[in-house]
Parts: structure tokens; sequence; C-alpha cells
């Protein structure tokens, strides 16, 4: 359980955001994203001003914009269909550049595509601040229920370990002349895949009936949460974000 795993989204730094308590970032993230999610779609100037909220975050946290746009790819299906929205919606018309356009299909586009864009950027600010084990002890000073964080984190000590045996499974199929870009071969694939499930399951059960014997209760123990919680300096900083963001979206509402 204490062997390592990889780190994709998260960057080493030593920035003022990388030393808050995740549980803080956590925090923060998910208010930021529900003041987000409650703006009105016609008050623009509002998203602006959150756009600029995560400039300032990563600005801190020293997170290059273009890792930010090429890990934000994720988004591109969300992306197509808000850009499509404008032509398969109904209502009322505008002409834009010669192009009859729905007035509610870009409302309905821009409103998709604003909000997932903040979304997306606010969880990547979060992912690259804070490493997955940290991710897992705020989870857990946040009361969320035991089960999902015992999930999530023998999932993260763990995957390292599957993909490891789906590499070494794929090896030796095609060592044996087998290769999975052929159609007539799916049905080889896919008994490899079932072999891998069935592994996986094994293995979770002896290395829960060894946690059990050790005196595991359902809960990691107080060594696994470190250092103490968060002190209320850093609740007050990590709370200038999404309070900021609620003043925004106030003045947005009240302004309609």
């Amino acid at each position: 359980m204490a062997a390592g795993h990889s780190q994709l989204l998260h960057l080493e730094r030593d920035s003022p955001v990388h030393r808050l308590a995740p549980e803080t970032k956590i925090a923060a993230m998910v208010a930021f994203t529900l003041v987000v999610v409650a703006t009105p779609r016609e008050q623009l100037w509002a998203f602006g001003g959150y756009a600029v909220l995560v400039a300032v975050v990563a600005a801190l946290a020293r997170v290059p914009a273009g890792w930010l746009a090429r890990r934000s790819l994720i988004e591109v299906p969300f992306v197509a269909f808000a850009v499509a929205l404008p032509w398969l919606a109904g209502g009322e018309q505008v002409v834009i550049g010669g192009l009859g356009l729905s007035v509610e299909g870009l409302y309905g586009g821009w409103n998709i595509l604003a909000k997932a864009t903040l979304g997306v950027l606010a969880s990547l600010l979060l992912a690259a601040t804070t490493t997955s084990r940290e991710l897992l002890v705020g989870l857990d000073r946040l009361r969320c229920p035991s089960i999902v964080t015992q999930i999530a984190t023998f999932m993260l000590r763990y995957v390292d370990v599957l993909v490891d045996e789906a590499r070494r499974m794929r090896i030796a199929r095609i060592s044996r002349g087998d290769d999975p870009r052929f159609l007539w071969q799916v049905r080889g694939f896919a008994a490899g895949v079932g072999a891998l499930f069935l592994r996986a399951f094994e293995r979770g059960e002896r290395v829960y009936l060894a946690m059990i014997s050790r005196g595991y209760t359902g809960r990691m123990p107080a060594a696994w949460q470190a250092t103490g919680g968060a002190t209320a300096g850093q609740w007050m900083l990590a709370a200038s974000v999404p309070v900021t963001a609620a003043t925004i979206a106030a003045v947005a509402v009240l302004s309609r």
C-alpha cells in the first residue's frame, strides 16, 4: 500500500496554491463550479470575470496556459455540440454572416461552452496543484463517505499494477501471433479483457483479506492523514475565489 503511483496531472511547483490544505481546494473548486453553473447565461460579462479568476489562480499556482489548453481538450465533444446547437435549435432566428441561427441555440451553445470550459479549467487547476493522495485525504477530512474514499484509494494504489498486467498479457498474446488490429481477433481480445478482470478481482480479494487480518476496520489509519487539517487562514484564502465568484453572480442576477 505504500508503493508509489503515477501522477498524470499533478505539477510539482512551490506556490501558495500548492501549499494549501487539500480540503480547502476541493471545497473552493466545488463552490466555484456551483456558482458558475447558477449564473444566468445572458450575463456574458460575468463569465469573463470568472475567467479572470481562473487566470489569477493559474498564475499564482504557476500552471502554464499551454498545459491547461492541452488538457482541456477533453471537452471537445461538448464544444462540438455547443457549436452545432445554433443550427439544431428552433425558435426565433437571427442572421449572422448570412446564416440564420437560432437565438435560443446561440444562448444554449454559449451556456454549455462557457460553463463546461470553466468547470474543466477549475478541475485541472485542482489536479495540477494537488496530488492524488492529497485529494483522498482532503475528501476524508470533508467527511466524504468512507466507501468512496476506500474505492478511490485502492484504485489509485493498484491501477499501475493492472496496467502492467495488461501490458504483459498483450505482449504474450502478440508473441503467439495474435494481432488485435484485425476484426476476426476481437474474440481473443475480449477473452483477454475477461481474464484481466478475473485476475483483478482475485487480487482484490487477497488484498482485502490481508488487510482485514491486520486490523483494517474500514477507514484509513490516522497516519494516512499526515498532519492536521487546514488552518483558518488557509480556509479564508481558498474561500476568496468562490466568494468573489458569488459576488459576481449576485450582481449578474440582480442586473437581469
